[in-house]
């Protein structure tokens, strides 16, 4: 009984020594931190040391929602080249995914390309025969059959998938073409055609006439 008085003694004792600090200094509150969430109350009590959640939804999603940035090796840029072809000639390796068209002095500018994906793979030589701008797209009847979703033809426009310029090769079905999906640019994805930035097929369509000749390996 006598130890359980004593406890009480000191504990009264040491809250009048709070008591009488009380009336000299103040107890600090825990410091007030500004919450960076604007749609929360700007200020927020929190306990020493916390930290407020921030939730960046919006930042988050418009991430989620931005297509894949093309690699910069795919980037055009010159380069020293060594083949024996003349300048004005345009060599496609389509094993790194390149397309370059060669200058003179042991130069040539480099793009990056999309090629055909597994089993649309093709090499050989050919010439532009043939140029257009913003080129109307007419899918082949053998391509709306294995993707019965397709449009007989869609219009040049920003949403078509031949992008803003074509160069037609020979007699064939293949072309040097724009995109509407540059971040597919160094992979193999497309049905055989060779497909460019529209930034760098207008470049490319600039620089080269019909006639031109096309080397693809």
């Amino acid at each position: 009984m006598k130890s359980l008085l004593l406890v009480f003694a000191c504990v009264a004792s040491g809250l009048g020594g709070v008591a009488e600090a009380g009336q000299g200094f103040s107890v600090p509150r825990p410091p007030a931190v500004l919450s960076p969430d604007l749609a929360a109350p700007w200020l927020r009590q929190t306990k020493p040391g916390a930290r407020p959640t921030v939730t960046r939804s919006r930042t988050l999603a418009r991430a989620r929602a931005a297509p894949p940035r093309i690699r910069p090796e795919f980037l055009p840029t010159i380069v020293r080249y060594r083949g024996g072809e003349k300048p004005g000639t345009i060599v496609i390796d389509t094993g790194h995914r390149f397309l370059f068209l060669v200058l003179d002095g042991g130069r040539a500018k480099r793009y990056g390309v999309g090629v055909g994906r597994p089993g649309f793979e093709w090499a050989g030589t050919h010439t532009v025969t043939a140029k257009a701008e913003w080129p109307t797209w007419t899918p082949p009847e053998e391509m709306r059959e294995r993707e019965p979703g397709l449009p007989a033809s869609m219009k040049g426009g920003p949403d078509n998938p031949l992008g803003a310029r074509a160069l037609y090769l020979g007699d064939t079905l293949y072309r040097i073409h724009g995109s509407n999906q540059p971040w597919t640019i160094g992979k193999a994805v497309s049905s055989g055609c060779i497909r460019m930035r529209n930034e760098d097929v207008v470049d490319l369509y600039e620089r080269v006439p019909v006639g031109t000749r096309v080397i693809v390996m």
